[in-house]
């Protein structure tokens, strides 16, 4: 039985030509770019060529990019650091109920120290309200996170928008953009975005890098100190074999993006339809009208994600919940409980699905019809 990945949203295989890009990297530069002789000029030009393609990205300055260990790094940086920075001005941020631990535990820390926050409902289909923002802004506030694709349904949210409310507001925006990065065309200017958080390890790069974008306007703490790398911003020695595989990753990702859309929505309407014709009994969490292809969140009446989770495991599939896993019980999902309430049975009878490189149309069809076959044992 061959094993079938459906775990994309949680983190992606190497691309081929990345791990050839870093393997090259590891063998022929190990000078530290902060060095001024030639071993350190070669690590510096291969640090500066990568700011500057993933800059390109997101159409935005070189200058304000700064590499990090990796999305939470990135989201804690962008949100701690810009709240300690500005508290001067206020201590009112805005989020939502469905945010990434990364940022939900980072204005929980804020919240404990002083900084009063504002946790935005969504609506069932994970939806956040651009007038919800707009009536929990105050004089006080000073920073709005909003994800721009929620990681367990893959919905899209309108960030568009919010930059357009926020933009003559003191507050800085920023927005996760960890699964929305590869897949949605994105100009942090024309949608007055301040701060952006990415990671390598969601477009087939390597784990341990990721990059926050922060607009030369935001005033923002560093949270370690040392050295002045990162403009001082996040000191220590660069990882030039990780930065070379994100470049390298960045580079596939612009080269596909638009191939790999089309691609993953055939896989996804592909899934879906298999699974109809297996008589299966589903609904869809989110709306697949306003949600990126790549990611398809399924409740499965009649059975327990616990359960679930260990057949698909069984059954040679790997996917996800969004539910935690607590001393051998299982919490439901934060994402789910937002979008339905706390004892509606979808938090616990639901499974993500995602897609990516390690997929074809003939495992995307077999993972559907081991799929009916678990549905069929559970709900006997």
């Amino acid at each position: 039985m061959q094993p079938i990945y459906l775990d994309h949203a949680a983190t992606t295989p190497l691309h081929p030509d990345v791990i050839k890009k870093m393997h090259s990297t590891m063998e022929t530069v190990f000078g530290n770019p902060s060095s001024i002789h030639a071993y350190g000029r070669k690590a510096r030009q291969i640090l500066d060529e990568a700011r500057g393609t993933v800059a390109k990205s997101i159409h935005a300055s070189e200058k304000d990019i700064y590499f990090t260990s990796g999305g939470t790094e990135a989201d804690n940086l962008a949100l701690i650091g810009t709240a300690l920075a500005n508290k001067d001005k206020g201590n009112h941020i805005i989020t939502t109920k469905q945010e990434h631990h990364a940022v939900l535990h980072a204005v929980e820390f804020l919240e404990q120290n002083g900084f009063n926050v504002t946790y935005l409902p969504v609506d069932e289909f994970g939806g956040v309200s651009v007038e919800e923002v707009k009536q929990s802004l105050t004089d006080e506030t000073i920073l709005v996170s909003v994800m721009y694709v929620n990681n367990e349904t893959g919905m899209i949210q309108p960030i568009a928008e919010i930059g357009e409310l926020l933009k003559d507001h003191q507050a800085y925006f920023h927005t996760d953009a960890v699964q929305a990065y590869g897949i949605i065309d994105i100009n942090v200017h024309d949608m007055n975005i301040d701060l952006l958080t990415t990671s390598a390890h969601k477009i087939n790069g390597p784990k341990g890098i990721g990059f926050l974008y922060a607009d030369e306007k935001v005033q923002m703490s560093p949270l370690a100190f040392g050295g002045e790398q990162e403009r001082k911003r996040r000191p220590g020695t660069e990882n030039i074999v990780n930065v070379a595989g994100f470049q390298k990753a960045v580079e596939l990702m612009l080269e596909s993006k638009k191939t790999r859309q089309s691609v993953y929505e055939d896989y996804r309407n592909l899934f879906l339809d298999t699974l109809k014709e297996e008589g299966v009994s589903f609904s869809i969490n989110g709306d697949l009208s306003q949600s990126v292809p790549n990611i398809v969140n399924l409740s499965f009446p009649g059975t327990q994600v616990e359960s679930f989770l260990t057949n698909l495991d069984l059954e040679g599939i790997a996917a996800s919940s969004g539910s935690a896993c607590t001393a051998g019980t299982v919490d439901p999902s934060h994402v789910l409980v937002a979008m339905y309430s706390q004892n509606d049975p979808r938090t616990n009878n639901s499974i993500r699905f995602s897609f990516g490189i390690e997929n074809n149309q003939e495992n995307i069809k077999e993972a559907a019809r081991r799929i009916a076959l678990i549905v069929e044992r559970l709900i006997k």
